[in-house]
């Protein structure tokens, strides 16, 4: 990145997006939806030649642009126009972000605001470090609507994020409609941690939520936790059981009790309609088997039950990922197991498979930030800003290296958090430390610097209503309460 010498460019009332085609186009609409109603202006949006002497926003496909990944992008911005290039949609995509992060923060806003809409000039090449940067949502312990999916889905497009990891299942709820096993949800998703009527989500919505996500370039990861973890399942088909207690619906948050039978045929008649039908409705190349915590199972039936789940998985089309425990079996080359807990992770790397970073002592966003939280656990880590931040996932586990990670993910579990506000209580800020240790190379990410950037995102999030934790560690810019009455005035909305 480059800030250039020059007066920036000023969005007015008849600047215009100019697009080369559909692709571009797509990524235009979801920009000037942001735009139009802070400034008040129409962007009209062009597709094809149009007047280079007119200031302009100009997106356009480049395939030879370099870096030449999917997601890099180029951005160059002078007072006579705004030049967005990418070898992609999704670098544009992400290029688009960069631009909603130049603009005044008022930008947000679903009024229209007196403000200079003005980005600087500046010149930058921007790629990722990672190609998986993304944020894991627990439906299952307490159940999430659709819209509240979509809020999240849209806090992780704003800092790049580019994988949404559903956690559908587990013991106290299974969360998504599969035709073919309609007990699934009529019995098992029924209830959730403490109680509460839980709920789920029909395929339509699940394929919603997927084009929701799509429209943003995020991949939709879907998880069913098995064997373990799957106490909903289990209540629904209680012949399958090998669980150390009933099979019966369940709101308490102990786990390892819950287990398919390993040696059962109908265990893998169920496991195969499940992935059947949700691999279906997920474009994305992954599906998620769990696989974490049983501890009712002796080695050698796990590793049986990993590898025949591992196989119905490819049978659809996708590529299994799993929690770092499924590295105990073999594994295709094509599988990820997902670090948290301690090194079984790099076991994986003896097949060819790679490695997902959760270190559950930096990532698991449902830990507590102090101490002191009502919201949270602790069994992990306390995990402030700071902690989420400052570290490196190619050096924090021995033996996994830069060309061993596919990524890093942040997991929100659910067992405290029931709502959307409580899960961006716990998400924000350190959704965007995760987005930016995934994002950028080590060498160019320091505290110092990023404190005080991210600092400058609260007035964003205030306009979009997500709720933060406003850390110590943050020199936070003061409250809009105490902002100058001159800084107010220039604000103030426009009357209609």
């Amino acid at each position: 990145m480059r800030l250039d010498a020059g007066a920036p460019f000023v969005i007015g009332p008849t600047t215009q997006i100019v697009v080369d085609g559909a692709a571009a186009a797509g990524v235009a609409r979801t920009f000037a939806a942001i735009l139009r109603p802070s400034t008040g202006y129409p962007l009209t949006i062009v597709t094809g030649a149009d007047d280079a002497t007119r200031p302009a926003i100009r997106l356009a496909l480049r395939p030879g642009d370099a870096p030449a990944t999917d997601e890099s992008y180029q951005l160059t911005v002078t007072s006579a126009g705004v030049n967005l290039t990418a070898p992609q949609p999704a670098g544009l995509f992400r290029g688009v972000q960069t631009l909603r992060q130049l603009l005044p923060t008022d930008v947000e806003s679903h009024l229209r605001l007196r403000v200079p809409w003005s980005i600087p000039a500046t010149t930058i090449q921007d790629a990722p470090r990672f190609g998986w940067r993304g944020a894991m949502l627990d439906v299952a312990r307490h159940f999430f609507t659709v819209k509240e999916v979509k809020q999240f889905i849209d806090v992780l497009a704003l800092y790049k994020m580019n994988v949404l990891h559903l956690h559908l299942s587990d013991d106290q709820g299974f969360r998504i409609q599969i035709a073919s096993r309609p007990r699934l949800t009529e019995i098992g998703s029924v209830t959730q941690v403490a109680g509460g009527e839980g709920g789920f989500y029909t395929q339509a919505e699940y394929a919603d939520l997927v084009r929701y996500a799509q429209e943003r370039f995020i991949t939709v990861v879907p998880e069913i936790d098995m064997p373990g973890h799957t106490n909903a399942i289990l209540s629904a088909h209680p012949s399958a059981s090998c669980s150390v207690r009933p099979s019966q619906p369940y709101a308490g948050t102990d786990v390892g009790w819950s287990t398919f039978c390993v040696d059962s045929a109908e265990s893998y008649a169920i496991v195969d309609d499940i992935v059947r039908e949700i691999s279906a409705i997920t474009p994305g190349p992954y599906f998620h088997i769990g696989g974490d915590e049983v501890h009712t199972l002796k080695r050698d039936d796990y590793v049986k039950f990993v590898e025949r789940a591992q196989d119905i998985v490819q049978k659809y089309g996708k590529r299994m990922v799993g929690w770092e425990e499924v590295a105990k079996a073999r594994l295709l080359p094509t599988s990820i197991a997902q670090a948290w807990a301690n090194d079984t992770a790099r076991l994986a790397l003896q097949y060819g498979a790679k490695v997902l970073m959760s270190p559950s002592k930096r990532t698991y966003i449902d830990m507590k930030y102090t101490k002191g939280n009502a919201l949270g656990l602790d069994w992990a880590a306390i995990i402030d800003v700071r902690d989420s931040y400052d570290w490196d996932p190619a050096s924090f586990l021995p033996g996994v290296g830069e060309k061993d990670i596919v990524g890093v993910e942040a997991p929100l579990w659910s067992e405290t958090v029931r709502n959307i506000g409580a899960a961006f209580f716990m998400s924000v800020p350190r959704i965007p430390s995760i987005a930016e240790v995934g994002w950028t190379p080590q060498q160019n990410r320091h505290w110092d610097d990023f404190r005080v950037r991210l600092a400058g995102q609260a007035r964003r999030w205030e306009y979009l209503g997500v709720n933060y934790y406003q850390s110590p560690q943050i020199p936070w810019v003061p409250d809009w309460a105490e902002t100058p009455k001159e800084a107010k005035a220039a604000a103030a909305p426009l009357v209609p």
